[in-house]
Order: structure tokens, then sequence, then C-alpha cells
């Protein structure tokens, strides 16, 4: 198994990242080892795995377009293939539908959600729909001047899209079938004002939605009906210790797979949340704020078989391990880190 880790590479970013570094994961030990780093790349910021062909794709931040690279099965490495541009600007997340026929991209700076058709062999072909999202910004003056969605992930049914949108204090909610998305939405959750909705994480049982809200640092749980992509808020609770008395954003947010345990990243408080669901209810409830042991977890991923977390520094550029505590979601750090310019997020395939 291989470890993909995308960069910030520009200037205006003050980035000093090459591209996208891929690591020989050892999953006995959790180590990392380095195969290849393939430069000259613009921000590739987000990655995203084909789950059946050995095809790696990467939207460019700053940018408008997505590529994507042929993976070796052998050795990780990975080829250029070819891009395709999402007709909008600063595209920041990717997801592929479960029918495998199309990706989602959410374009930031324009406000739009990009599908891009995709064939069997993982080829991307141009955009086939473009989804503009519009209501009124939320209050703040810098932030929120307009549509911003930051994500786009599919529920477990695989039937809604779920788009949490920063600059409208919103979540999107949108019906998907086997080729496109619905141009409506079927439910707009609101959010509190100036919270910033960032990024989602579905609960494993597809029961529960939880939305992690950037600008005011809180966690927002939904109750989620598979059956109308009807999403109702239902607890908020801070992000980060109530230590932290400066600035700080949040980030990343993700569910371990057996969904006992919900994790949130804050930048400035620099550290991870974790919290405990409970199975019937779905409320959360907080178990401990781990540093990150580095500055700025802009993300962070569990392993494959859930034993490690790693959290990407973006400002200290590392990439620390800690081991997880499978019973209580505690996360220890054992001293492992790995040096890699800028990381702004993480894949294993």
């Amino acid at each position: 198994m291989y470890a993909y880790v995308g960069t910030r590479t520009t200037r205006e970013r003050n980035a000093r990242g090459e591209g996208i570094s891929v690591f020989r994961y050892h999953a006995a030990s959790g180590a990392l080892s380095l195969v290849q780093v393939l430069g000259e790349l613009s921000n590739p910021s987000y990655l995203l795995a084909h789950p059946r062909q050995p095809v790696l794709y990467t939207v460019h931040g700053d940018g408008g377009e997505v590529s994507a690279f042929k993976r070796d099965a052998a050795t990780g490495a990975l080829t250029f293939w070819h891009r395709q541009a999402c007709e909008g600007i600063n595209p920041v997340h990717l997801a592929l539908s479960p029918s495998g026929r199309y990706l989602v991209v959410s374009n930031h700076r324009t406000g739009t959600l990009a599908v891009l058709p995709v064939a069997e062999d993982g080829q991307l072909g141009a955009v086939s729909q473009l989804i503009g999202i519009e209501g009124e910004p939320g209050p703040h003056r810098i932030e929120q001047p307009f549509s911003k969605p930051h994500f786009n992930i599919f529920d477990p049914s695989g039937r809604y899209v779920a788009v949490p949108d920063k600059g409208l204090d919103r979540v999107f909610i949108h019906a998907a079938d086997a080729e496109a998305l619905s141009a409506t939405p079927v439910c707009v959750v609101h959010a509190r004002e100036s919270a910033g909705p960032r990024h989602a994480a579905f609960h494993p049982s597809g029961r529960f939605m939880y939305v992690i809200n950037e600008l005011d640092n809180t966690v927002t749980a939904h109750t989620f009906d598979a059956a109308t992509g009807t999403a109702i808020p239902f607890q908020l609770l801070p992000s980060l210790s109530d230590a932290c008395t400066g600035n700080s954003r949040a980030a990343g947010i993700s569910t371990d797979a057996a969904g006992r345990f919900l994790y949130v990243s804050n930048r400035g408080h620099d550290g991870i949340g974790v919290f405990a669901i409970d199975a019937a209810s779905g409320r959360l409830s907080l178990v401990e704020f781990a540093q990150s042991l580095g500055k700025t977890p802009r993300f962070f991923t569990l392993s494959p078989d859930g034993r490690f977390m790693f959290v990407a520094n973006e400002e200290s550029d590392t990439i620390v391990r800690f081991a997880v505590d499978r019973e209580t979601g505690r996360l220890t750090s054992d001293g492992a880190v790995t040096q890699v310019a800028s990381p702004v997020c993480i894949v294993f395939a």
C-alpha cells in the first residue's frame, strides 16, 4: 500500500511544497518510506484515488483544473495522464460517485459544483454539469463575500451529496443518481451566522452527519434521513479547548470506520479534538484535545486499519503519526515525524 501526499507549492500561498510525494506505507509498523516526488505541479491540494482503477486525481488549488495520474501497481509511482478544466476557480475538493461514472468538484472561488464524466478506465471528460450555489452571504466581511463551497461528500447510501458552503453559512444537499446531480438541492441546512461550514463527515450508519464550522470553531451534529436527503441539526459543540484564547480556524473532520469516534482539527490552536459518538442518538461527548505537535494541521487521516492517525501540519512541514487507542479514541504520539513541505492532503491506495 502507498500513501500519496498533496502539497501547496505556489509563492502566493507562501508554500514550500514540490508537488505530490509518494510513500510506501508499511502497515505493520505504520512507517512511511519515500518512493517518489512528482514535482512541477501547481498546488495539488486535494487528492482522490480511484477505488477500482490505478488512477489518482488531484485538484489544483487557486487554479481551474483537475489532473489524472496513472499509478504503478508495483511501485506506487505516478505518471501524468491528462488534465481537464473544471470551469471554475480554486477547486478545493473532489469526490467520485459510487457508480464511478462522474467526479464532483467544489469550485471555492466561483461558487459552483462541477460534474465531470469518468470513463470505465478512469479517464476524465469535459464538464457535463455546472451547478451554481445561491444564497445570502454570511455577515463576516472578509470571509463571506459570496458562495464558497469547500467540500462535497456522498452519503453512505450514495444517493446524496452534502456541500458545506463557508460563504453562505449553509449546507446544501443534492440528490445523486448514476449519471448526475440534481440541479437544485433537496435540502438546505442553515448554520449559525458566521459559522462558516467547511467540511462534513457521515456516520458509517448513514443516520448522522457532522459538520465542522471553520469560522466559529464548532461542530454541528445532524440527524440524516437517507430516504429524503433531509438533515436536521440537534447539537453544537466547540471544536477546540476552552484554554485556546487566541485566533483559530477549524479545518478537517472524520469518523473512524466503526463510527465510535469523531475527530476534528483546528489551525491556531493546532490540535485534534476527539469526541465519542453515542451509537443510539449520535450525540457527541468530548474525549480529549490532543496537540498536533506542529503548526496548522490543515488535514489528517486515519490509516486504513485505523491503528494510526497521520496529521499534516502545513506550516511546520511535517506529517506526525499518532497511535489510536481503539477503546477510547485517544491519540498518542509515537515520535514518528515525516518531513514534507506544506502538506495539505494524504490518501492511501
